[in-house]
């Protein structure tokens, strides 16, 4: 970057998008929880105070980074293609298909896991506005891939299934990742590895059976 202030909206808006690289690029080194302000200026080599003037807090970088993560995801999910097959095939199968689209986004598992805990809880009014707003939006075209996998759903139930799945994915996702105590005793005492949560399983299952529980009501 051969500027040292940004002074046009060119060029904050590339102090933008600097931010939010060196976070992912973090993001893919360390989890959310040790991914700190400090750190981060130092890696985008600027002052904590200079930072601030982009975000106005972590947590708002942060929660940009899980709206690009999420759009992309959903973004990935409308391209598949709608599946053939009985209802319960093309349940199953969307289950499948946000489990796996899911598993294989890390760094959007563990922002979202955090989501409510910790990332909006230090943002100001307008960021939160925003960034409501922004979410709202995907979740909307999650609902719609819904109904084009599942027709028999309407919008309520649609919204029941995503809503279900993705808060499935926020508690998964922290019990799936065991510290390395647990995973000591887990290789000490093979039996209680059957506590052990596989994320995209459950993933997996809790959309199976969500959709299956939905549709059963609309008989």
């Amino acid at each position: 970057m051969n500027f040292q202030r940004a002074r046009t909206d060119e060029q904050r808006n590339e102090r933008r998008r600097q931010i939010l690289g060196a976070a992912a690029a973090m993001l893919a080194e360390m989890p959310v929880a040790e991914l700190s302000l400090t750190a981060l200026s130092r890696r985008v080599c600027l002052a904590k105070a200079n930072v601030l003037r982009y975000f106005d807090s972590r947590e708002a970088v942060l929660l940009e980074l899980l709206e690009a993560q999420l759009a992309e995801c959903v973004t990935e999910l409308e391209s598949a293609p709608a599946p053939d097959g009985s209802t319960r095939e093309r349940a199953d199968r969307l289950a499948d298909l946000f489990a796996v689209s899911l598993a294989a986004r890390p760094m959007l598992c563990d922002l979202v896991a955090s989501q409510a805990t910790v990332l909006e809880r230090n943002i100001s009014v307008e960021t939160a506005i925003r960034h409501k707003r922004t979410i709202r939006e995907s979740l909307r075209a999650l609902v719609r891939l819904v109904r084009r996998h599942l027709p028999e759903f309407g919008d309520e139930d649609a919204s029941a299934l995503v809503e279900t799945v993705m808060l499935t994915a926020v508690a998964a996702w922290p019990a799936s990742r065991p510290p390395r105590a647990l995973l000591a005793a887990y290789e000490a005492d093979p039996s209680l590895a059957a506590l052990r949560v596989d994320f995209a399983d459950a993933v997996r299952r809790s959309g199976e059976v969500t959709a299956a529980g939905l549709l059963a009501r609309r008989r």
